[in-house]
């Protein structure tokens, strides 16, 4: 009887011990991460009308390029981080040409 009554006690301490853990837990998080104020989450403004007017600009620009009247002046960007990876994946193709087979099976 006496074993089961400490194993009861040791089960309830360590209960206490986690509530207590988990309350000092919420207190630091609280004082970390101060709450947002309502303003913040909305946007400033509306992000609706300068998309469309966006997307309608570059349908114009293609509308104006498929009729011939002006080529199409469409920048096309890209990355520093994808010339990197097209640079590595040709590096690994000339170096290890082993890979070709494999990645032609997965195609």
């Amino acid at each position: 009887m006496n074993l089961e009554n400490q194993n009861r006690a040791s089960g309830e301490t360590s209960q206490d011990q986690e509530l207590a853990d988990l309350n000092q837990l919420k207190i630091l998080l609280r004082q970390t991460m101060p709450p947002v104020s309502s303003n913040l989450l909305e946007p400033h403004a509306d992000l609706w009308p300068h998309l469309r007017a966006r997307i309608e600009s570059h349908q114009q620009a293609d509308r104006i390029a498929s009729t011939g009247r002006a080529p199409s002046r469409i920048p096309l960007r890209v990355h520093w981080f994808d010339w990197a990876l097209a640079a590595l994946a040709t590096a690994a193709l000339v170096f290890f040409p082993a890979i070709i087979p494999a990645l032609l099976y997965h195609f």
